[in-house]
């Protein structure tokens, strides 16, 4: 069944063992670091791997979270508001990776719809509501090839910067 996005819900839990810094973020989605560091502070997207704590640290993302700062930057793009792709996002949120890949978001402009299979498409289409589509799997794929010469990192925060690593061994105790 077609439905209007307005599900409230927790962070996307990434599959991947590789987090993303900001920067290699911002790159793979086609966003600026500052675009970026907006959305994460207004809680649009943020982070799943690891929120910064400090001067030293940096967010992590995980790929998860990259596809969904794809489709805020498409649904943007196409003139949807704020508060439109909020619910939209929070809806996505509570999904797994893998089952993004069979939604289709379909808006007129002003309310975004989740799709699940073609018919649903072509309802909200024959209804005269649908103006533009995004289909996730694509946008997924699009993140993959992006991050190919991007680099990951491990998902723990601070591995592989020894004066982070020491930073949050000094907080532990």
């Amino acid at each position: 069944m077609t439905r209007a996005f307005e599900a409230n819900s927790s962070k996307t839990t990434g599959t991947e063992q590789d987090g993303y810094r900001g920067d290699t973020a911002a790159r793979a989605v086609g966003i600026s670091y500052r675009q970026l560091n907006y959305w994460a502070s207004t809680t649009l997207v943020v982070p799943s791997i690891g929120e910064a704590f400090g001067p030293g640290t940096e967010r992590r993302y995980s790929f998860g979270d990259l596809v969904l700062l794809k489709v805020v930057k498409r649904l943007l793009d196409a003139g949807v508001s704020l508060q439109n792709i909020r619910k939209a996002i929070e809806t996505l949120r509570s999904r797994g990776v893998e089952d993004l890949a069979g939604i289709t978001l379909i808006s007129d402009g002003t309310t975004v719809y989740e799709c699940r299979s073609p018919e649903e498409v072509v309802d909200l289409l024959q209804r005269g509501q649908g103006v533009f589509g995004i289909a996730i799997g694509g946008a997924s794929k699009e993140i993959h090839g992006s991050l190919t010469n991007l680099p990951a990192e491990p998902a723990e925060p601070g591995a592989g910067d020894e004066l982070v690593a020491r930073r949050a061994r000094r907080r532990a105790g």
